[in-house]
């Protein structure tokens, strides 16, 4: 397990290379708090994510040898563009596999970070299959495997985000919330404090779909998850790594998960409010503050904006599913008589003044006296439901409103 002076050797190692990046007072999250809230920026490092400080604190310690074999990796996106720049700046070569849910925009800025000297191989539908590639490229060419969060040398990388913070703020806060993927940088902070300021909270942040160290720190070991959801792409991992387990289960840690609704409500507001463009993984910190308990006031909280790595085509899928987790939007499949005057009627006695109708899906055929509609409604206010239920109930219309446990849901995201 590496120590907080392999943090601070990595800090070292890392002078010129990794932007230090701002730490960031937040009025709005302070005020919703009632504590001092600030957000370390690694959104805004050089390749906008903190994935850079442990590919380069690794790479940068490879021997002769190993740098003439060439290196390999597998990323849903960030680890492999701190790979490629750490790469063009040590002029090594790379083999890159990313799987196809990698966004575009990922996949065009590792090539441009690398240039020459990576090449990037999309395969698999996971990152887990993405690293099964990985190794057999290993094991068949002897390049060396660079792990994106599973090793000694990227977890004191990853551990000097926590040590430039607390040079920045001038104290240790009182409060640390990082997000979780396969745990290098909990795993990281973890190792620094335990030594340097055992006494602050630290605090882990999984999506609530993907939370494979909960499930480690349930089954006493790493364990691969049943079902993963991919929507975090950042955080989406199936199995957390034995070193990273290492540190939590030797340091001790809160872990909580947030719903990504929820998190795509923080986006926006982040988006809307604070002008931070940051990815689904890169707001779980901050998304977590929505239902975090913090006892007391004025409390110091870092939250760490990993990564702003977003591709702009998903924010449509993000409003949707901010607006399905705030009550706002609803879905419903309405049996529709077919006759002139139907959807006028619907209109008239159960859509409300403020409502909005966003989307109407509808196929007449002659032989049939009703037709199946698929109707997505925006409400004004979340609360009014209950009054558009109520309307819907009085009216002739047979209806049933979709709930996001619904398989039929699973067509709408």
């Amino acid at each position: 397990m590496p120590q907080a002076q392999d943090v601070d050797a990595a800090s070292d190692r890392l002078s010129g290379v990794a932007a230090r990046t701002p730490l960031q007072p937040s009025g709005r999250l302070s005020a919703a708090t009632g504590h001092q809230v600030w957000l370390k920026r690694e959104d805004l490092q050089v390749v906008r994510s903190y994935k850079l400080r442990g590919a380069y604190n690794l790479l940068a310690q490879l021997t002769a040898e190993q740098r003439a074999r060439g290196v390999t990796c597998a990323s849903a996106g960030n680890h492999a563009q701190g790979v490629a720049y750490a790469c063009r700046r040590l002029a090594l070569h790379a083999r890159i596999y990313v799987p196809r849910t990698t966004p575009r925009q990922k996949r065009e800025r590792i090539v441009a970070l690398g240039g020459d000297h990576v090449e990037v191989i999309v395969v698999g539908d996971t990152y887990d299959a993405a690293s099964a590639h990985t190794r057999q490229d290993a094991r068949n060419t002897g390049a060396v495997l660079i792990p994106a969060f599973d090793h000694p040398d990227v977890i004191a990388g990853q551990g000097t985000v926590t040590c430039e913070t607390v040079d920045q703020l001038g104290r240790a806060p009182d409060v640390l919330v990082v997000p979780v993927g396969g745990g290098g940088l909990l795993a990281g902070a973890l190792t620094w404090l335990s030594e340097r300021h055992p006494g602050v909270r630290v605090i882990g942040v999984e999506p609530a779909g993907a939370a494979s160290m909960a499930a480690a720190v349930g089954a006493g070991e790493p364990v691969e998850l049943d079902e993963l959801d991919g929507f975090v792409d950042g955080a989406a991992v199936r199995r957390v790594g034995e070193h990273t387990f290492a540190a939590v289960r030797a340091h001790g840690v809160e872990l909580v998960q947030v719903d990504a609704g929820v998190l795509c409500e923080e986006m926006l507001d982040l988006f809307d409010a604070d002008g931070i463009i940051a990815e689904p993984a890169g707001a779980l910190a901050v998304a977590a503050l929505r239902t975090l308990r913090l006892d007391g006031s004025g409390l110091s909280v870092v939250c760490v904006v990993s990564g702003g790595n977003h591709d702009v085509s998903r924010y449509a899928d993000v409003i949707e599913r901010a607006l399905i987790s705030k009550g706002l939007k609803h879905y419903f499949l309405v049996e529709f008589p077919q006759e002139p005057g139907a959807l006028r009627n619907f209109l008239d006695h159960v859509l409300g003044p403020d409502d909005d109708i966003t989307l109407f899906e509808y196929v007449k055929r002659h032989n049939r006296e009703t037709g199946p509609a698929l109707v997505g409604i925006e409400l004004g206010e979340a609360e009014e439901l209950p009054a558009l239920m109520a309307r819907f109930e009085a009216s002739p219309l047979h209806s049933r409103k979709l709930d996001p446990d619904d398989p039929a849901f699973s067509f709408l995201l």
